[in-house]
């Protein structure tokens, strides 16, 4: 069987500025590159935690003259872990992010998360994931 490797998720965004400023200054990911596409009237910029040989990235696609799109209902969210949930929380609300479930014990178990929303709507999880010692 042929392997697989996870490469990246797509999120389509109004406004792509505003956009990478959510993801590299509020959740600390790093602009990888940005391919500029004229003839296709779209811009794309992939960001993550490190290098897209290794890493699982997100990329951004801007198209030209739309600032909104409509969210379906099948898409869930993004996750991301946190060492420590609550003070990651406070940062984020301090720098301006909507946190749209504060953080506590998932129901019926004990793993602690939250949710925060980016600037188009999107749900993101944060799942604490203490550092182990």
């Amino acid at each position: 069987m042929t392997r697989f490797s996870y490469l990246h998720t797509m999120l389509r965004v109004g406004n792509l500025e505003r956009s990478v400023a959510f993801y590299s200054g509020l959740l600390g990911m790093s602009e990888l590159r940005r391919i500029e596409v004229p003839e296709g009237k779209y811009t794309l910029a992939f960001l993550g935690y490190g290098d897209e040989d290794s890493h699982t990235v997100l990329e951004l696609t801007h198209n030209w003259g739309v600032e909104h799109y409509e969210q379906g209902s099948a898409f869930g969210h993004l996750a991301l872990g946190v060492p420590d949930i609550y003070a990651t929380c406070e940062v984020l609300r301090a720098g301006g992010a909507k946190i749209i479930r504060e953080p506590g014990p998932v129901k019926f178990g004990t793993t602690v998360i939250a949710f925060i929303e980016d600037p188009d709507g999107y749900k993101i999880e944060l799942i604490e994931r203490p550092a182990q010692a």
